[in-house]
């Protein structure tokens, strides 16, 4: 054959041994296939076994009911059956071959790829297609081999147990490398990577970030009577409004449009204020899982967000909590909303609410573009104020990264539209 190997023959010792490899190599291809089905088993797949009330089925949920138990058997088998394979595989080459050199390098590459291709690759992929067919057919053969390899599963659990709790003393992993870690996973839909994203960023995040601002809110004033009080509940379309007296610093308390409506033909004069209820207040740094948590506990929808000196910064409801997990939330009274409208190829018009990130999405640039000079800014006229550092008027115009922001119109100090116009794209 080669210069460095002599065929021998195939004595009877030789065929022995090379059927039990075979035997062997089967009850590996077993043990890694149970290993693909029984934990690629959806809950419908689960379902449907249970529905079955077979022997089987039986022996699938007792299985699983300790998966911990079940790997560690699998393991054990496994690997022994692939020494075991490796050892009488050796013996067989060496009773057929006789090598000059490199008998070592030959043994293992082709005894490596007979346990890669066939007790390892081609199971579990066969395994994965038909994980409830193949999780049924070996579940008797599993739980005897369980309660054969019981004591040697037993201690590989708790050694590997007080690994593990020694180990997490030390397993402390930052929020950046979470982040990191998801960006990674390749989610079916890009919804999924953005709730994924939102997950892991929901407990680092502050009310401040996701309040509603004091110039967005919708409130009625004390003294309003019920008529104008209605007037204002109808505009708004919201299911609960803030009430303040004299201006929003002083919030008197909340008031639930489902209490006026058995009350909604009363005149002008109904005095709707002793429906008003306790106004529910919190500070602008609360994390967001500590203020989902306090919803819950206190059944409140809605929190007026108070700065250190009491003053009312914004309002946050569940709803905006909720966003920040799976998205934007519209029901049937919503209209669609544009934050923007492109004018031309490269300029644009913008709320001056809009947060810089949407504003560099649509104008397809990094999200980092303005981090050098937006400060603590979050929307585009913040950033133009940052920039400027003085008050702006229609007109007044910033400019930063080839990026010319224009003030188009104003209502009171309050900026109502940015021009946007890309200058440069390479920046």
């Amino acid at each position: 054959m080669f210069d460095f190997v002599t065929y021998l023959g195939c004595p009877p010792q030789a065929i022995g041994l090379i059927v039990a490899t075979a035997l062997l190599l089967c009850v590996s291809a077993m043990v890694s296939g149970a290993e693909a089905a029984y934990f690629s088993l959806s809950p419908a797949n689960l379902r449907d076994i249970k529905q079955r009330g077979t022997l089987s089925a039986d022996g699938v949920i007792k299985l699983l009911k300790d998966p911990d138990t079940l790997l560690a058997t699998i393991l054990v088998v496994n690997n022994l059956v692939n020494i075991c394979i490796v050892v009488l595989s050796s013996k067989a080459i060496d009773l057929m071959l006789r090598f000059e050199r490199f008998e070592f390098l030959f043994t293992g590459v082709f005894v490596t790829f007979l346990l890669l291709l066939f007790g390892e690759i081609l199971p579990k992929i066969f395994a994965q297609g038909s994980n409830v067919r193949v999780a049924l057919t070996l579940s008797q053969p599993l739980l005897l081999l369980r309660w054969v390899f019981y004591p040697m599963s037993y201690v590989l659990i708790r050694t590997s147990s007080l690994i593990g709790e020694k180990a997490s003393h030390y397993s402390d992993i930052s929020i950046e490398e979470l982040a990191d870690a998801v960006d990674m996973t390749t989610a079916s839909s890009s919804e999924e990577q953005k709730m994924l994203s939102g997950i892991v960023t929901f407990a680092n995040r502050e009310v401040d970030d996701i309040m509603r601002p004091r110039l967005d809110i919708k409130a009625v004033e004390y003294d309003m009577s019920f008529g104008e009080v209605k007037r204002i509940i109808i505009e708004s379309g919201y299911s609960r409004l803030p009430v303040y007296d004299d201006d929003l610093d002083h919030i008197k308390g909340t008031l639930f449009v489902k209490d006026l409506l058995q009350y909604i033909n009363m005149p002008d004069d109904f005095d709707w204020r002793r429906l008003v209820r306790e106004p529910y207040f919190v500070p602008t740094h609360k994390k967001i899982n500590s203020m989902l948590e306090d919803f819950q506990n206190d059944k409140v929808h809605m929190a007026i967000v108070v700065d250190e000196y009491g003053a009312t910064q914004g309002l946050v409801s569940l709803e905006d909590i909720l966003e920040e997990v799976v998205g934007e939330i519209t029901d049937e009274s919503d209209t669609e909303e544009t934050f923007y409208r492109r004018l031309n190829e490269n300029t644009y018009l913008f709320d001056g609410k809009t947060h810089i990130v949407d504003m560099l999405r649509v104008l397809e640039l990094d999200d980092e573009l303005f981090e050098d000079v937006r400060g603590r800014a979050e929307t585009i006229a913040g950033l133009m104020l940052e920039i400027n550092r003085d008050l702006l008027k229609k007109g007044d115009e910033v400019s930063a990264h080839g990026i010319r922001m224009v003030v188009h119109s104003v209502e009171g100090h309050r900026i109502e539209k940015i021009k946007v116009i890309v200058e440069r794209g390479d920046e």
